[in-house]
């Protein structure tokens, strides 16, 4: 019931042949090969893309900062302190300011 026997094939190329014509079959042949070639070409890229990431998230995966160097009995080292940010003025808009006046 399900099997594809040779006279299914030439039925369904008869009527390709039909719709299409003889001269657009090897075109839409070629064309479809192209866009199978390029859908092949992405997914590969895609694969190893993936698998590059992987590798690097591994390999961050196993760094850890090395802890401070303390002895017994000493407090932690100071952290260094960071000058403040400058305090920045507020944005007034001119068009506002003029009508304040």
């Amino acid at each position: 019931m399900g099997a594809l026997r040779p006279w299914h094939i030439a039925v369904l190329v008869v009527v390709l042949i039909l719709l299409f014509g003889a001269k657009r079959l090897p075109d839409a042949a070629r064309s479809l090969g192209r866009s199978l070639r390029i859908i092949k070409a992405e997914t590969k890229s895609l694969h190893d893309d993936d698998r590059d990431l992987a590798e690097k998230a591994d390999a961050q995966a196993g760094y850890q900062p090395m802890p401070p160097q303390v002895q017994q009995g000493q407090p932690y080292p100071q952290q260094p302190s960071y000058p403040a940010p400058p305090q920045q003025q507020p944005v007034v808009d001119p068009v506002q300011r003029t009508r304040d006046n």
